[in-house]
């Protein structure tokens, strides 16, 4: 997922803090990670449900709109019934 246009001319944003750590499960909406722009602090969200897979960056760090934030990977528990049924399942005979 990548980091979100700012606006009003704002290229650059520091990355305060890391609300979603690395393997937790998120929902589109929820609250990843907070930035800080000269102007305002914000939120950036999940543009989709999944598992944080990795961080691209750490607290502190000067990010650019666009640059790579975090990873997210296709969670099990997110995919609908149809597509989990349709995985095959080990048996233990």
């Amino acid at each position: 997922m990548h980091v979100p246009g700012f606006g009003h001319g704002l290229g650059e944003a520091l990355l305060v803090e890391w609300v979603a750590e690395v393997g937790d499960r998120v929902a589109r909406g929820d609250v990843v990670a907070v930035v800080e722009t000269d102007k305002a602090s914000t939120e950036v969200v999940a543009e989709r449900d999944g598992r944080v897979a990795a961080h691209c960056a750490t607290a502190g760090t000067i990010l650019r709109s666009g640059d790579v934030l975090y990873r997210l990977s296709a969670d099990d528990a997110a995919r609908t019934p149809e597509l989990r049924s349709q995985s095959p399942e080990r048996s233990g005979t």
